[in-house]
């Protein structure tokens, strides 16, 4: 019998159950093969809260929980007792889900074990110069990388150019859970008799951050220009609450800002829309670097509407609508042509629900970094 592989997998974002389907779905990939072990931080402040390690149920890896400091700055948040609980592990692969420019980042490079495949993962799909000290974390993490993950073509396409980054790497996506993310009529039902409407209303939907990059601006006068009938339903919370709230007081019965969604929740609410909108604008300083809800929307079989930003137009396809950032009055017409076309929608929850299986399911992530760390492992990586 072959030896197992020994992985390694950490990430702050741990600390949240959801995000450790990814170490989870690669034990399970892996079984017979790797065994997978995953390092979280035992608790971590949040955007909103101080979250405690959060449980997973039936989880296939073993967790190991360590304190961590400074994470009131992701930059600067680093692990205590990491670099003796690297050398105990005995690592073939050291899978790292933190920025190779912070802190954190810098620290695995030094703590993980001399004979260990490093292998980092980024969102960054902007060109950057980092200052001192974050252009220091990002030379010693990629000094001591043996490849790196993408997490869409925008970011290799921005990254592979940067000193240090001329190694192995792949461009992986995040993942979506396509069992509990599925079409569910029903629920949609539900949620849409809860906010006392029709089950026949054509509901544009918006998923996310309430806050300005994100286009909601553009979306709110979109709607104000549709010739269709349209309910409008904000799925979120943000620093823009204020104004789509009085966006639906101008629009009574028609809107509904809901905030404090549990992610549990979040099938449900996605059920109740016709078409999900993602419209964010870049700025200067930020793209939007993939677009986890439109995942979540196309596993649910909703038809999804994305602005030309970022990673969107690749994570969307051919299963939506790729239109241009600030063009309130395209974006109109285009969610009138789609609301007036129930066949067209359909083609479109078809196309996104196979996409969401074939491209983003965990299970399909899980075993494409598998296949990076055995070519990695066996030589083969370019």
């Amino acid at each position: 019998m072959a030896v197992e592989r020994r992985l390694v997998t950490i990430a702050h974002s741990y600390v949240v159950a959801e995000n450790r389907r990814l170490a989870h779905e690669m034990a399970v990939a892996g079984a017979g093969r790797w065994q997978v072990s995953a390092i979280a931080p035992a608790a971590f402040r949040g955007d909103l809260r101080r979250i405690a390690l959060e449980p997973l149920a039936n989880e296939a890896c073993a967790v190991t929980p360590l304190p961590v400091m400074l994470d009131r700055s992701p930059h600067f948040m680093f692990y205590r007792g990491l670099r003796d609980r690297l050398a105990a592990s005995r690592a073939d692969v050291v899978h790292c889900w933190e920025e190779p420019f912070v802190l954190a980042g810098a620290q695995v490079a030094r703590a993980a074990p001399a004979t260990a495949r490093v292998v980092y993962a980024t969102f960054q799909n902007l060109s950057k110069t980092y200052p001192w000290p974050l252009s220091a974390f990002e030379r010693t993490s990629m000094q001591r990388a043996d490849g790196w993950i993408a997490f869409g073509e925008s970011v290799r396409d921005t990254v592979s150019t940067r000193a240090g980054y001329a190694i192995p790497h792949r461009v992986i996506p995040p993942g979506v859970d396509v069992d509990r993310f599925r079409p569910d009529p029903s629920a949609g039902a539900a949620m849409r008799q809860r906010l006392g409407w029709k089950n026949d209303a054509r509901v544009v939907g918006y998923l996310g951050r309430f806050e300005p990059q994100k286009g909601l601006d553009d979306l709110m006068a979109a709607l104000d220009q549709m010739r269709t009938p349209w309910h409008a339903l904000f799925v979120g919370g943000g620093s823009m609450q204020p104004e789509l709230e009085a966006f639906a007081n101008q629009h009574p019965d028609r809107v509904q800002v809901i905030g404090g969604v549990a992610h549990g929740d979040v099938p449900g609410w996605l059920n109740a829309m016709s078409v999900l909108c993602a419209p964010s604008r870049t700025t200067a300083r930020w793209r939007e670097q993939f677009g986890r809800m439109l995942i979540e929307a196309m596993a649910c079989g909703i038809p999804t509407a994305a602005s030309n930003s970022g990673e969107m137009p690749a994570v969307v396809g051919d299963a939506g609508r790729v239109l241009p950032e600030g063009d309130s009055a395209g974006w109109a017409t285009a969610l009138d042509t789609l609301l007036d076309d129930s066949a067209a929608r359909a083609e479109l929850s078809r196309r996104g629900r196979n996409r969401a299986v074939a491209a983003f399911a965990w299970p399909v992530v899980a075993r494409r970094h598998l296949e990076f760390f055995d070519a990695l492992l066996e030589g083969r990586a370019r």
